[in-house]
């Protein structure tokens, strides 16, 4: 038995984009900056697929650049704004990613730029006033907003549009860490106006170590990277054929099946919900995970004080069960320390209750949840 609820650290790949991954490794060898017929069929995948992902997305193939993932994309894009635009200013919150986090600590000792952080609730969201609050204080000034669409631990949608919309009008750039978002929800890049986002292709059933970072036309950004003039000049390197066709693959899968995945995961999870608070009276939900109109229909994240006393093995209690769940991102796994996420705005007294983050795809079931939730009903006085 094995239960896979991680899929917010990553997932399963889909057979159809294995399949094609395996095609271009075998007939697509060449390097597609060589001018021969061999490097000209793989420049041919290449800008396939990005006129592909372009046309869902809305958006010119131009603006698609791709890159190692979601970490290096958001790298490249708040390193190069900072660095080409002039920012001086740069507004973000405490529950990003630490793609994002870090990065902006390393550039404010690099740069002369004021990094503030825009309050939450207690439930974690970030309010449409709280961030037009900031962006009229600093009218006048070159700032970028760095906000996620979906928080990886806890769920929370940020209105994206909406938010795009505020920073225009406000004459800010927008970046949106929207890996946890592309290939689970649609998004219009005519519609919404925003300057740069970022995707992973793991995240949607594709293959490690690809990703994307969409710049807007007219945002003059300059490579990280030196030594080719591949991706537009914007990213040195052999581009990964192999990966960029599998990625395609599964970012046109997502889209194709988007309705279907999206309103099965929806069941799922008010399954899951109800289910977990039939087992557990006192369960907390994390940030707004229990809510479908404010958090992914992927994510729940939730606190169950009947398991105190197995908070620092559960994890492992639950592996060797073989159910594979999280108490927050994949990335800082082997940290003892508390998420910070979660930290940055429960109360003390709730941080010491053991959260589990319980992430879907349309390859889980309703008999999973079962199975899931009586395996936690075995770790405590239930049994």
């Amino acid at each position: 038995m094995k239960i896979y609820f991680d899929n917010a650290a990553t997932t399963p790949i889909y057979p159809e984009v294995l399949k094609r991954m395996t095609e271009v490794l075998g007939n697509t060898f060449g390097n597609p900056s060589s001018t021969h017929a061999a490097g000209r069929k793989a420049k041919s995948v290449i800008e396939n697929s990005r006129k592909q992902i372009a046309k869902v997305l809305n958006a010119s193939p131009s603006e698609i650049i791709f890159t190692s993932g979601g970490t290096e994309a958001n790298n490249f894009i708040l390193r190069s704004a900072i660095r080409d635009l002039g920012i001086e200013v740069v507004i973000s919150s405490a529950i990003e990613h630490h793609a994002v986090l870090h990065t902006l600590e390393a550039l404010k000792n690099e740069y002369p730029i004021e990094l503030v952080y825009v309050p939450l609730t207690e439930k974690g969201a970030i309010t449409l006033p709280a961030l037009e609050f900031l962006l009229e204080k600093y009218i006048g000034r070159k700032v970028l907003v760095s906000l996620m669409h979906i928080n990886n631990e806890i769920g929370n949608l940020l209105p994206l549009k909406e938010v795009a919309l505020l920073c225009k009008g406000k004459g800010a750039f927008f970046h949106s860490d929207t890996v946890q978002s592309v290939g689970h929800y649609p998004i219009d890049l005519q519609d919404i106006p925003v300057d740069f986002i970022t995707a992973s292709a793991h995240k949607f059933h594709g293959p490690k170590g690809i990703g994307f970072a969409f710049v807007r036309k007219g945002n003059a950004l300059h490579s990280l990277l030196f030594g080719g003039e591949q991706e537009k000049g914007l990213r040195a390197g052999t581009e990964s054929v192999h990966n960029i066709a599998g990625m395609e693959e599964a970012f046109r899968l997502s889209y194709e099946r988007l309705i279907e995945n999206s309103s099965y995961l929806i069941h799922l999870k008010e399954y899951f919900i109800k289910k977990i608070r039939d087992a557990f009276t006192s369960v907390l939900f994390n940030g707004e995970c229990e809510s479908l109109e404010s958090s992914s229909f992927t994510i729940v994240n939730i606190g169950i004080p009947e398991l105190q006393e197995k908070n620092d093995t559960l994890l492992f209690a639950l592996d060797l069960k073989g159910v594979a769940c999280s108490k927050g991102s994949a990335c800082q796994s082997g940290s003892l320390e508390n998420s910070h996420v979660l930290s940055a705005f429960l109360p003390p007294e709730k941080l010491k209750i053991p959260s589990l983050r319980c992430s879907f795809s349309a390859f889980n079931t309703k008999e999973e949840v079962d199975i899931f939730i009586n395996i936690l009903r075995g770790m405590t006085a239930y049994s």
